[in-house]
This record gives structure tokens, C-alpha cells and sequence, in this order.
């Protein structure tokens, strides 16, 4: 019998890499994202299943978890990846897309896990993969909102897997580096501002981003590290995806905080 997992956030990008990934593994695949009358690309793959689910928005979690379990039997693994990143200096963020960075990344990511966990706890089995990103564990400047959020989604996974374990359920998180994805589009929430004494800073991530000797790894390359992480039956908590998560993440465990921070400074030029 095939197994079947539920995607958050797959109109594009990493979930929709993953969820085409899995169906061609043999999965069902209940896709889920705020429009899906507007996919054209998974609606003609079979076994998956397109769902409405907006994390910010109880009922539509809870209905598409339902409608899954009903087309398919049970739920085997669900992958959070709904979110986006919002950067710029905190002054000059208003309060309520500092709410809603918060209430999409780490409210809403709570909100469906503690849906599926009846249907994990029923069934004394079950996956769930959080994605992080390597700025789950250092930061980029500017980043004080995004990786406030990613930082939060580490301490909740590493905390829920402990409680998991108890009722036969998995806790991974993966951590992608820079992905080819639209992260830095629709994705994305950039506020610079007007305030002059922030701009030097701004110019310099700008200008290191658009590095061109920053290479972005494909979304299916983390599409690749989540299968994994679902179907290796292992007690491994977290998973790198990328060449640059390796070599960032193991500086920052190696190097001081001066180290560090000087290390990035220089790499933006500043």
C-alpha cells in the first residue's frame, strides 16, 4: 500500500519540488497551498491530491488534513514548508507584519503539526519535517525577523521530537543554504526604508547576494535531503541541504561569535 504525505506551501519552490518527488517515489501526495485553483502542473499528476491550506487559517488546516485522510486512509509524513522570509532593519518594520512573519513561520507551522498529531498518535506512527534553513542557526544582518523565526522552529523541533518519540513519531528538521527558488520574490518581504544610517549595510547584503560567485543549489536538491529524512526510519534529528549550509554551519560551530561575525562582515565587504 503507498504511503502518503501532506506538503505544506506547494505551489512552488521546495514544496513543490517535493511533493513531484515523492509521487514520482510512488507516494500520494495531498499538496497543499492557498490557491490551488491556480496550480497547472500537479493537478496532472496522479495520486496527488491539490488541497486548500492557508497556516493561517484553522479551518482550512483542518479540512485538508480531513479530506487527505479520506481519498487516501492515513496520513504517513507531513513536511512544514509554508513561509517566507521578511528582511530589513527592525525599526522600520510595522508591528503587524512582525505578527505576521511570526504568525505564518512559527504559529502556523505549530498549528498544523498539532492537527495531524491525533491521526500521528492514533496510528503510533508518523514523519514530521520542519524546514528551517541554515539561518535557523546563524544569521544574516537585517534578518533579525526571519531567523527570529527560523531560530523558534529549531527549539520547537528539537523540543516536540522528545514527546514525539513517546507516541512512535519522527521529528526532523532540514536546513537548506541558498536555494533557486522564488524566496526572493513572492517569498520575500525587503523593507530598506528611508533612514540613512541603515543604507551602508543594506548596500552591502545587496551586494553580496547578488554575488554571482553565490550559487544556489536546486529545490529539488532539497526535495532529495526531505525524502531522505522521511524515509530513513533513523532517530537523526537535523538535515543539511546545500554545499554552503555545510560550509556556514560548520564555521559557526567552529568559530567564535567574533569569528564568526568578523568572517561575514568581510564577506560583505564591510
Amino acid at each position: 500500500m503507498s504511503k502518503t504525505i501532506l506538503i505544506t506551501g506547494a505551489s512552488s519552490g521546495i514544496g513543490k519540488a517535493t511533493a513531484i518527488h515523492f509521487q514520482q517515489q510512488g507516494w500520494n501526495v495531498i499538496a497543499t497551498m492557498r490557491t490551488p485553483e491556480k496550480e497547472s502542473e500537479l493537478n496532472k499528476l496522479e495520486n496527488i491530491q491539490l488541497e486548500r491550506l492557508d497556516v493561517l487559517d484553522l479551518e482550512s488546516i483542518d479540512q485538508a488534513i480531513k479530506n487527505g485522510i479520506s481519498r487516501f486512509g492515513k496520513i504517513d509524513a507531513i513536511v512544514n514548508n509554508a513561509g517566507y522570509g521578511a528582511y530589513g532593519p527592525l525599526e522600520i518594520f510595522p508591528r503587524e507584519n512582525i505578527i505576521k512573519q511570526f504568525n505564518t513561520n512559527v504559529i502556523g507551522l505549530m498549528d498544523v503539526t498539532r492537527a495531524i498529531i491525533p491521526h500521528f498518535r492514533e496510528n503510533k506512527d508518523g514523519v514530521i519535517v520542519n524546514i528551517s534553513s541554515i539561518g535557523g542557526q546563524m544569521t544574516f544582518a537585517l534578518g533579525s525577523l526571519y531567523h527570529g523565526t527560523k531560530f523558534a522552529v529549531e527549539g520547537i523541533s528539537e523540543s516536540l521530537h522528545y514527546e514525539m518519540k513517546e507516541i512512535g513519531v519522527k521529528v526532523k528538521i532540514v536546513e537548506p543554504g541558498m536555494i533557486a527558488t522564488d524566496f526572493g520574490g513572492r517569498s520575500f518581504d525587503f523593507q530598506a526604508g528611508e533612514i540613512t544610517d541603515y543604507q551602508p549595510i543594506i548596500g552591502a547584503l545587496m551586494k553580496q547576494w547578488q554575488n554571482p560567485e553565490n550559487t544556489s543549489s536546486p529545490a529539488g536538491l532539497v526535495a532529495d535531503v526531505i525524502y531522505a529524512a522521511v524515509t530513513d526510519n533513523s532517530e537523526q534529528l537535523r538535515y543539511r541541504a546545500g554545499d554552503d549550509a555545510n560550509f556556514l554551519l560548520d564555521s559557526r560551530k567552529k568559530m567564535t561569535d567574533d569569528e564568526f561575525f568578523s568572517m561575514m562582515r568581510n564577506q560583505m565587504g564591510k
